[in-house]
């Protein structure tokens, strides 16, 4: 039987954003559909927009609720009344939006008390600093940061180090959506609740790992953003190592808070370096150039509408990466774990495939090796690939075949996006699927190097036409050692 559910104020700064409109809300009202938050819980949304209660709700009647099933007009009125906005001047002088939610927050110190910075990571530290000046920091207090978290390892401590002066570790909550995916979930259910595959997690059994993070998606309005962070920073840091890290950690002693954590670290630590010249030999970056999408004709990065003219750095930002990452420990000696992730690629998917080696000593020709495939979009499910004969007299033919899960034909419930069951953990008070610092830090740690040498090439990114799965060299990577790309089915 389900807790019932604590009063909470929920402060976004940046409430009136992208991330926010798109994402935080509507993760909040199926929250509050399905009856997870308490009566007298508050969203207040904190930006620089000039608006008044009234405006944001219109704004976010007109905005969010395209986005989401409004099944009961009752239960959406209900979450526009949770709404508030404040008004606030971050590092000015007026301090007449602190004062009013100084004075909304008075009185209820004993709530728990979400401050959710869904900004630009350089004012973490100031919006951390100020919510102590004017004494809004309680010991039920939260703060969330959004990704990335830094630029590099530096950035990173700094920033950690600037909120951790306001904050203890215990109420930092540094997310990552993916982590909130079900099939990720499920990724730690499957190893771990179940017999039959433990024994053959291993490299005596497992080829290889792919982790892919593919998008259709350019960058039309973003290259701003994408200028200064590209794919490495933008996916591969936080997103593609944390996939890993699942896929190769030890079995936890305990499924709690902190066990899982400690061993997703071990293996961040235990990432062989990439450096020098071994760069260029085990990573690829690559930008996308004008081709066909769609049956149409697309932009390259330089020439997405929408954008400030390219720069300098525009010629050399890579919105395709890949990396052969290897675990130096003793379940994963000599399996590598190929990484990639790029923007306008033939099709949307993020997965993770688990290649199994060849049987011993195969007496069916034409048999294929056994293969797992998570898929975490856009349908998120399991597939495993066996081999199976083919019905028929005469001589045996085999056919590879999937045993399927998909979430969405198998449970009749509906399957929360990841936001919202993130947010509801911070709500909680269960930082399992957050990062801790030295997991951060540790991840800077072994993407630094390769950061350092791509930026110090005098070479821009090897380019790829739009609609293609990515350069030359992607390819090249795996089949240096007889390996291919698993180009699945996009659906």
């Amino acid at each position: 039987m389900s807790e019932t559910p604590q009063p909470a104020d929920l402060i976004v700064f940046g409430g009136t954003g992208d991330l926010s409109m798109r994402k935080l809300l509507p993760a909040l009202y199926h929250c509050d559909r399905d009856g997870r938050l308490s009566p007298e819980t508050r969203i207040i949304a904190m930006s620089r927009g000039g608006l008044d209660d009234a405006d944001f709700r219109g704004k976010v009647d007109a905005q969010v609720r395209a986005s989401v099933p409004v099944d009961d007009p009752d239960v959406w009125q209900r979450f526009l009344g949770r709404l508030h906005h404040v008004s606030v001047d971050i590092g000015g002088e007026d301090m007449t939006g602190w004062e009013k939610i100084t004075a909304m927050l008075g009185g209820h110190e004993e709530r728990t008390r979400v401050f959710y910075l869904a900004s630009p990571p350089m004012t973490f530290g100031s919006f951390c600093r100020q919510l102590d000046r004017v004494g809004l920091v309680t010991p039920a207090s939260r703060v969330v940061l959004e990704k990335p978290l830094g630029r590099d390892l530096a950035s990173a401590q700094r920033i950690n180090d600037e909120v951790g002066a306001i904050f203890d570790e215990r109420q930092i909550y540094r997310i990552d959506h993916y982590l909130g995916k079900e099939t990720v979930q499920n990724l730690l259910v499957l190893r771990f609740a179940n017999a039959f595959l433990e024994p053959i997690w291993n490299s005596l059994w497992i080829d290889h790992v792919q982790i892919t993070a593919a998008e259709t998606v350019g960058t039309p309005g973003r290259r701003g953003y994408y200028d200064h962070a590209g794919a490495l920073r933008d996916m591969v840091q936080n997103h593609l190592l944390q996939l890993l890290c699942l896929v190769a950690m030890e079995p936890p002693s305990r499924n709690d808070r902190e066990s899982i954590r400690d061993e997703k670290v071990k293996v961040l630590q235990s990432l062989r370096p990439i450096v020098g010249g071994e760069v260029d030999r085990f990573t690829v970056r690559g930008q996308y150039t004008a081709g066909e999408f769609g049956g149409a004709r697309v932009p390259g990065y330089l020439d997405e509408p929408d954008n400030t003219a390219p720069t300098e750095t525009s010629h050399r930002v890579e919105t395709f990466a890949a990396i052969r990452a290897e675990v130096k420990n003793w379940r994963w000696a000599g399996v590598p774990f190929y990484l990639r992730t790029g923007k306008r690629m033939p099709y949307r998917c993020s997965e993770i495939v688990v290649q199994f080696k060849d049987v011993p000593h195969s007496i069916f020709p034409g048999s294929t090796p056994n293969r797992l495939v998570l898929r975490l979009q856009p349908s998120e499910g399991i597939q495993l690939h066996i081999m199976a004969k083919e019905p028929g007299a005469g001589e045996v033919a085999l056919k590879p075949v999937p045993l399927s899960l998909s979430f969405a034909e198998t449970f009749t419930s509906r399957v929360p996006e990841a936001y919202e069951r993130l947010l509801m953990d911070v709500l909680t008070g269960n930082p399992t699927l957050f990062m801790r610092r030295d997991e951060v830090e540790a991840a800077w740690l072994w993407i630094d190097p390769i950061l350092r040498e791509w930026e110090s090439h005098g070479t821009p990114p090897e380019p790829y036409p739009a609609g293609s799965s990515g350069p030359a060299g992607a390819h090249e990577l795996v089949a240096r050692s007889g390996r291919t790309w698993h180009e699945g089915d996009p659906a």
